[in-house]
């Protein structure tokens, strides 16, 4: 009699290449017949007229649901792999004892990288404290890690194109080293929480966690589970929104409140978004929504980076070691970059 047992250990990881390739091929599969299938199912399925307001909405929905879904766990396994080799404990040490400036330009670079959430604003930012970062490189790096969000990017790029997703990132990286050396001038470690000086550093160990690729998939794996598993509902919902914004909002009065005539709305935009809150995975197919009726993409990228950027949940947070003066100026000098650089685009653009 024999019996049935399961894989080793080691035979598990010797399948992880294979498990990794096949799943890649059922992706692209399913990435190409996403649209045909919405199409169908709205208009021969359910047989709804392709100018009708519900048809419109339901095939947008249909579409972008799945289409977002897989761009996103395909972003976060990439970009988990990425993040092995990034430790808060090595981010520290890396940017130890860089120089104004330079410090911040390498900050902000850290910080597209090191996607770190808004939980970890505060042991972060102790920690660089602690390593004895200068306090405008350290906003630097906390500026740039949620406002250059990694499923923006993608989804940016798997929504408009290479140009806007890239526009986007160098826009935040400008902010994020401006701002930057901006508080980092004007001497503001007074307002810096007294305990935060007080705490004893101990950024002088650095942890190396030896990792083979093997353990690096199972991780990424791990993490796709985890963040689709909390975003989901976000990007449902957001989607939903864009749906009927997409069929029912008239285009004129989208254009009327973010159009490029309007000179108002780009402050109005970011002054909506700072705030509200919603993570990149929710608030890009509202913006998808906003340009397919003719919103203006400065003004809608502006709203996008002031809710991503300006995190109501990470400002509450960072009021733990932050006081009230230097949280002002951390929102004032972002909101204002972003108005600039909504400007600046529907100038350009």
């Amino acid at each position: 009699m024999t019996t049935l047992s399961s894989p080793s250990p080691a035979q598990s990881h010797k399948n992880l290449p294979l498990y990794v390739f096949l799943t890649t091929l059922l992706w692209l599969i399913a990435y190409n017949v996403i649209q045909p299938l919405a199409d169908w199912v709205s208009y021969t399925a359910f047989g709804l007229a392709r100018d009708s307001r519900f048809g419109e909405s339901l095939a947008f929905f249909l579409y972008d649901v799945p289409k977002i879904l897989l761009l996103l766990s395909g972003m976060v396994f990439a970009i988990s792999i990425i993040r092995t080799f990034f430790s808060p404990e090595r981010t520290r040490a890396m940017l130890g004892g860089k120089r104004e400036g330079i410090g911040n330009v390498f900050a902000a670079l850290l910080g597209i990288v090191t996607p770190f959430c808004s939980c970890s604003a505060v042991p972060l930012f102790i920690g660089f404290v602690e390593s004895g970062i200068p306090l405008g490189v350290t906003f630097s790096f906390l500026i740039a890690a949620p406002t250059i969000n990694e499923v923006a990017v993608i989804m940016l790029f798997g929504l408009f194109g290479w140009k806007v997703a890239a526009l986007y990132v160098t826009s935040g990286l400008v902010i994020a080293i401006l701002a930057g050396i901006v508080i980092g001038r004007l001497k503001m470690e007074r307002y810096v929480e007294d305990f935060v000086w007080q705490i004893k550093s101990g950024a002088g160990q650095v942890l190396d966690e030896k990792l083979t690729w093997n353990d690096r998939i199972e991780r990424a794996w791990e993490s796709v589970k985890e963040i689709v598993g909390k975003v989901w509902l976000y990007v449902v919902v957001g989607i939903a929104v864009g749906a009927g914004i997409h069929g029912y909002v008239p285009e004129s009065a989208l254009v009327g409140i973010m159009g490029k005539q309007a000179w108002w709305s780009v402050p109005a935009a970011v002054l909506l978004g700072i705030p509200l809150y919603s993570n990149a995975a929710g608030i890009i197919p509202i913006v998808s929504a906003l340009m397919e009726k003719g919103a203006s993409l400065g003004t809608v990228l502006a709203f996008m980076m002031a809710v991503v950027g300006l995190s109501l949940p990470e400002t509450i947070i960072l009021r733990r070691v932050l006081k009230p003066q230097l949280i002002a100026v951390f929102i004032g000098v972002i909101a204002v970059a972003i108005i600039f650089t909504g400007y600046l685009f529907n100038i350009i653009l």
